[in-house]
């Protein structure tokens, strides 16, 4: 609030007028009233722009336990408020740039560690070198737009700016910086749709120095997420993957995502390196057993037992596929693994095939289903890949047939089957259980 020359002397001359009336009164109001206009005038001056700048101390040793900087300075007016530090060569190094500041009677405070930003793609933030420099504090009266948005009153920034100025050194500050060396995504393209074929993005690199690193992925459209916080790492090799997916487990769509790899050491340097995974061929594998028939019910011992599985493709992604072809013929004293030296030896990775069991079968856990078949009802020489490997399209579905010659010495067998993906589980477990009578 600003007073007029005419105002105050208005409130002058009625307050003599008060005195005079007064001699009238008992004397202790006299110094109340002197005391209360005092406190009126006081309060509806403006105080000085900028005033009061200290710093906790004139040198500043950032390498040492917990040692910061407290710049402290005292606003009387609204203000835009600059604070950098300048060096021998006049480099300035900025700390804050037209920061509205409020007039306040307790006075503001940064706290510096002796890390300044740093316009540079990798270096983010960094300790300033040992030397001597100077702080600087800068003011410009702030007024309010009418949209309420704070601004400068004065088109040129240098008309009545005020501000401080304060030495200080920095020493013993030339450390090594941090970095994320070797940086290798491998592949920068990946399918996450557990065919086990670019699932993952693998992303290794080496710390020259211990620090503490984060990586975050942004999507598209802009939202990030973490998959590492604040995670102290050593001067050693590292390795991180990523499965396209959030940290919640839930799937992403296909595009080109942008991962952020940050480190940061214990004196507050941070540098980050970033670059692009591209997402394609995303889903979730799904398939069911849509019909099964075992038989005969009834047959001798050494008979041969058929099974006739029906499978479709219910996902939105190919399944992958690799076994014994349909039509293969096992004995109950056989299991998949033992087929042509093990070449059919359950391979990690997402691979689909259907199995037959029986109740009393005593291979346990990792030997359920020892009767299994490719999900493909063409030759292996006809396969995506001959020999090795089939795929079943989405929505495709195909009709496979096994048979199992019956050594077992068991009168009642019940026979079941289901669909197995390798590495993952049992997808359908249990299906169309059948009891078969074996005579001897």
């Amino acid at each position: 609030m600003t007073l007029s020359l005419y105002t105050i002397l208005t409130m002058m001359r009625n307050f003599m007028s008060v005195i005079a009336y007064s001699t009238r009164l008992h004397t202790w109001l006299i110094p109340i009233l002197c005391g209360v206009l005092l406190l009126w005038l006081t309060g509806c001056g403006r105080g000085p722009l900028l005033s009061d700048v200290q710093a906790s101390s004139t040198s500043l040793q950032p390498t040492s336990a917990e040692q910061m900087l407290d710049i402290r300075y005292r606003i009387g007016r609204n203000a835009l408020v600059t604070i950098y530090l300048e060096d021998a060569e006049g480099q300035r190094y900025i700390l804050r740039r037209d920061e509205p500041r409020n007039a306040a009677s307790d006075p503001y405070i940064l706290r510096f560690d002796g890390t300044v930003p740093v316009d540079d793609p990798v270096v983010q933030r960094r300790l300033l070198p040992s030397g001597t420099y100077t702080l600087v504090v800068q003011a410009r009266p702030m007024s309010n737009s009418s949209n309420g948005v704070a601004q400068a009153q004065e088109t040129d920034p240098t008309d009545n700016m005020i501000e401080e100025r304060l030495a200080l050194t920095i020493s013993d500050s030339d450390v090594p910086m941090p970095d994320i060396e070797n940086l290798v995504v491998s592949p920068t393209t990946i399918s996450p749709n557990a065919d086990a074929i670019d699932d993952i993005a693998e992303l290794t690199y080496r710390l020259p120095v211990t620090a503490t690193v984060d990586i975050s992925i942004t999507t598209p459209d802009e939202q990030t997420f973490a998959i590492v916080s604040r995670s102290e790492e050593q001067p050693i090799e590292q390795r991180h993957v990523w499965d396209g997916r959030r940290p919640d487990g839930a799937p992403l769509p296909s595009g080109v995502y942008t991962y952020t790899i940050r480190a940061e050491d214990r004196f507050g340097n941070i540098v980050q390196r970033q670059g692009h995974i591209t997402l394609e061929d995303v889903g979730q594998p799904e398939a069911t057993i849509t019909e099964a028939r075992i038989a005969p019910r009834r047959l001798m011992l050494g008979e041969t037992l058929t099974v006739t599985v029906r499978v479709r493709n219910t996902g939105d992604v190919p399944i992958r596929t690799y076994g014994p072809p349909s039509g293969f013929t096992y004995t109950t004293d056989e299991v998949f693994s033992s087929v042509e030296g093990g070449r059919y030896t359950a391979q990690a990775g997402g691979f689909w095939r259907v199995g037959l069991d029986w109740d009393a079968n005593s291979g346990g856990g990792p030997r359920r289903y020892p009767f299994r078949w490719a999900l493909s009802d063409r030759p292996p020489s006809e396969w995506a890949v001959p020999g090795e490997e089939d795929w079943l399209l989405p929505g495709e579905e195909v009709e496979i047939i096994g048979n199992v010659v019956v050594l077992q010495r068991e009168t009642r067998m019940g026979f079941y089957v289901g669909l197995i993906q390798d590495g993952v589980g049992f997808r359908q477990d249990r299906t169309a259980r059948t009891i078969v009578e074996v005579g001897f």
